[in-house]
């Protein structure tokens, strides 16, 4: 008795055959940065330096926590295999913000090799602490494609958030040495530990760089908030973010660190990308935004710390609006679609 026809049974056959195959392996690429240097001996000895500090796909390394531990380095593949699974396909394998997806979403995702996060509780300029890029999976970014990660075990979290900080360490090895290299033609190997002590001093500084208030959190009042919005409009806020807080100002429009066009948030919208807490918002006035014009107040806000937290008030104010029914002016469009278009191009 025949159990199945012959194109059944050359499927389930196919089905087996494909099944058996391996998959192709992960393996990182250089950036373009690399690729266009000229001297291929250059190109060599560049990408032998990262991949003996970083290692490889296969074996990846943490350059701050560089060790030989074969718990961590399971860690560490345990990271990848989360990332692969849940990351790749918008941050790319590489960590270089171009997975698959990344072409159709606005803001573009987040490109780990150049070793800037914009959302961190350090100061403007520094490295994240472990805990923000934690708190960021866990949270998601608001009014992003970043969604939150909030269901799935430590045990994950902690390792691609490890696995990531290879990505961005590898990254920014790679990058500081491109630049070297097309400045002066030739990488010195008596100066390339210089390069490898400053990524891993900038990491490890992060570490205990935690920004903490000037002053304690008051109570936030619709008294304050009033004070707040008549520092909004002096102290700079308005001219990105506009005096209704919407954004759509004439000079919004702007470049961050990775060549994309971005504008000022629209507040109005209640999304706040960096978290929707009192302190969170603090820290973004405090601190600035890394890689975005948004710059930090603390040289010109320090001796009124005050002023600091009527701005929370305010930007929390004008962030619930909507949600308490207040109607929201249209404000000038022109502004924000000129940096839609320009991020679709």
């Amino acid at each position: 008795m025949r159990l199945f026809t012959i194109p059944i049974a050359t499927a389930l056959m196919s089905l087996t055959l494909s099944g058996c195959e391996r998959a192709e392996p992960i393996r990182w690429t250089s950036s373009e940065l690399v690729s266009e240097l000229p001297d291929e001996a250059l190109r060599e000895q560049l990408v032998g330096i990262v991949n003996e500090n970083s290692g490889s796909a296969r074996e990846p390394r943490m350059i701050s926590e560089s060790k030989d531990d074969f718990d961590f380095n399971l860690h560490l593949k345990h990271g990848q295999q989360v990332y692969m699974k849940r990351c790749v396909q918008c941050h790319g394998v590489s960590g270089d913000g171009n997975g698959e997806a990344a072409k159709y979403l606005y803001p573009k995702p987040r490109d780990y090799t150049r070793g800037i996060f914009k959302f961190t509780s350090t100061p403007y300029g520094n490295k994240p602490r472990r805990e923000d890029l934690i708190a960021v999976v866990r949270r998601g970014v608001t009014g992003t494609s970043m969604p939150r990660f909030n269901r799935i075990k430590d045990k994950d979290v902690n390792a691609v958030v490890d696995y990531v900080m290879v990505l961005a360490q590898r990254g920014e090895l790679e990058y500081q040495l491109a630049m070297e290299a097309e400045a002066a033609e030739e990488l010195d190997e008596d100066f390339i530990p210089e390069f490898i002590e400053d990524v891993v001093n900038r990491w490890q500084t992060a570490k205990t760089s935690l920004t903490q208030p000037l002053t304690p959190q008051p109570e936030l009042t619709e008294a304050r908030a009033k004070q707040g919005r008549e520092a909004f409009l002096s102290k700079g806020c308005s001219k990105c973010h506009g005096d209704d807080g919407r954004g759509h100002t004439k000079d919004n429009i702007g470049k961050d660190s990775w060549g994309h066009a971005t504008r000022a948030a629209d507040l109005t919208s209640g999304m706040l990308h960096g978290g929707q807490e009192p302190i969170d918002i603090y820290r973004r006035i405090l601190n600035g935004i890394n890689g975005t014009p948004m710059p930090g107040f603390k040289s010109s806000l320090q001796s009124e710390p005050e002023t600091i937290w009527n701005l929370v008030a305010y930007v929390l104010e004008v962030s619930n609006r909507r949600r308490y029914g207040t109607k929201i002016p249209a404000g000038l469009m022109k502004p924000y679609d000129q940096g839609a278009s320009e991020e679709t191009e």
